[in-house]
């Protein structure tokens, strides 16, 4: 995690992956040690870094990557390719690195593309695969020795490992010149691929006839007999070393970390609701009771509903861009995925998205000089609280899972653009025809619209003023075209009950849908393929 130091990397793992039987003390023991061991003790204190901000370099995030599994002390690591993106004296110390681990007593298995000969000398064992085929398995120091006895000779002062891969690609010098003596037509791409196959087979067979594979083979039968049970089953069983609590603590505690390390999200979006809740209020300052001021405030409710689902859109990243952290660190058996989902809940939910409902609130209210009692400020504060819930569970619904972030901002785009015009604004509901009436119960906009015009326009008369003949525009009134006098007459002709129940159901129906969506979120995540 690029927003932690190397250090508090390091104890994430020593306290998930560690047993709660280790005493916090050894825990620290065993990360200061892996920061001695690895070379890290300069840097142990700085961010790893993100795209936002410069961290350590290439080589320490690399070794803290090492570091981050060396904690469990396993008898085995896999490294895929440790010397990708590093410059040749990094890899080199690297590799050495682990092969100071491997001398005390860890098998250390990598693969790795082109490595220098100062790196090539540390291997003990050497595996040549090409075209999905074993061409050499031994000895790496007896490997020049074989590719000899098949006959292929290595230049004076080539890279062993160089003239490996040339070979097995075709393109070594005595390999170009067994395809000038073979075949002078050859020109093809296909021609050649076809003959670059046929070599990988030819080198393969060679290898199956060598002393090297049948010592190999001997060896692999008298491991695998007396255990034919079959195994593929066991790798897939994820074993955690700590309660659930013990694990939502400190994903919690790293998630929280994380938001504070990078919050330039956080505070653009507190920005941006502060400046367009000023923009709204001075467009809609001081609303009168009259026909202009009934038009203004459907207007300023429908904006505030919209706008709270359209800022949820930002909570589409939110598992996709920490989807191989997820992978690499759930198969590990750090945390449950219930851990990490609540947590990042807790994280998002909570202040991403209940701090600018408040400030919205808080600024919008007052300017347009709305309803002046605590109830009435309070249940449109947590209307808007509940909308922009149920948006951003709608958000996490379609986006976990996703390795796009553009795929699911499309679908987000496309849901919320049809239940807006199902809002109640743009079109009178009651006018539907009923074979789509029932789409509006799927409307989010809806019912915050509805719940917050409750809220407003009850017990308010808009007749006080000559001007009470002025239709407000997308809205159907009485027959009579005539403006309707009170709140209640407004509500009535958009089809909207004014009771008590009237204005809560649609709260109930705002949780119902956040619960249905997030339960779909965490089953998308549970189910999601985590293993190749």
């Amino acid at each position: 995690m690029g927003t932690l130091t190397v250090r508090e990397n390091l104890q994430f793992s020593a306290a998930l992956r560690l047993p709660k039987s280790v005493k916090e003390q050894e825990k620290n023991e065993r990360v200061n040690q892996i920061i001695k061991e690895l070379g890290l003790s300069k840097v142990a204190d700085s961010k790893v870094g993100t795209q936002f901000s410069r961290g350590v370099s290439g080589g320490e995030r690399k070794r803290t990557n090492i570091g981050m599994e060396l904690i469990t002390d396993p008898a085995i690591l896999f490294l895929d390719e440790p010397t990708t993106g590093l410059d040749a004296s990094t890899a080199n110390a690297v590799l050495l690195l682990l092969k100071r681990m491997s001398n005390q007593g860890r098998t250390i298995i990598f693969s790795i593309h082109q490595p220098r000969y100062s790196i090539f000398r540390l291997f003990d064992s050497l595996t040549l695969l090409a075209a999905g085929r074993l061409l050499y398995h031994g000895p790496a120091q007896h490997a020049i020795e074989y590719f000899q006895s098949i006959g292929y000779q290595c230049e004076p002062y080539n890279n062993p490992a160089d003239f490996f891969l040339d070979v097995i690609n075709g393109d070594s010098t005595a390999v170009a010149m067994n395809k000038a003596d073979e075949s002078n037509t050859a020109d093809s791409t296909e021609e050649c691929s076809e003959y670059d196959k046929t070599l990988a087979e030819q080198l393969a067979e060679k290898y199956c006839n060598s002393a090297y594979y049948r010592e190999t083979k001997v060896h692999l039968e008298s491991i695998s007999s007396g255990n034919k049970k079959k195994t593929k089953g066991l790798f897939r069983q994820i074993t955690y070393a700590n309660s659930f609590l013990h694990q939502l603590k400190w994903v919690s505690r790293r998630t929280f970390k994380n938001l504070i390390g990078n919050p330039q999200a956080s505070i653009a979006q507190l920005c941006i609701t502060s400046f367009l809740g000023l923009i709204v209020g001075a467009i809609y300052f001081g609303l009168e009771e009259n026909s202009a001021g009934l038009q203004n405030r459907v207007g300023a409710m429908f904006f505030l509903t919209t706008n709270q689902c359209f800022s949820s859109v930002s909570a589409l990243e939110l598992f996709v861009v920490e989807k191989k952290i997820f992978i690499h660190e759930y198969i590990s058996g750090y945390y449950r995925t219930s851990v990490y989902f609540i947590a990042k809940l807790m994280a998002d939910l909570i202040p991403i998205r209940t701090m600018p409902s408040i400030i919205f609130t808080c600024i919008v209210y007052f300017m347009l000089g709305l309803k002046p009692t605590v109830q009435a400020f309070f249940t449109m504060m947590f209307t808007l609280m509940m909308v922009s819930y149920t948006a951003t569970s709608m958000a996490l619904a379609i986006a976990a899972g996703q390795s796009v972030v553009a795929i699911a901002n499309l679908f987000m785009t496309v849901a919320f653009v049809f239940m807006i015009i199902f809002s109640g604004l743009l079109v009178n509901l009651t006018s539907i025809m009923s074979w789509l009436s029932w789409l509006k119960y799927f409307s989010i906009p809806r019912y915050g619209m509805t719940a917050l015009q409750i809220n407003e326009l009850t017990d308010l008369n808009f007749c006080g003023s000559s001007n009470n003949t002025v239709l407000s525009s997308g809205s159907s009134y009485r027959q009579t075209g005539q403006m309707p006098c009170t709140g209640e007459e407004y509500l009535k002709s958009q089809g909207i009950d004014a009771s008590t129940w009237g204005l809560w159901q649609n709260h109930l129906a705002l949780a119902c849908m956040t619960l249905i969506f997030l339960t779909i979120a965490y089953l998308k995540l549970h189910f999601m393929k985590k293993f190749s």
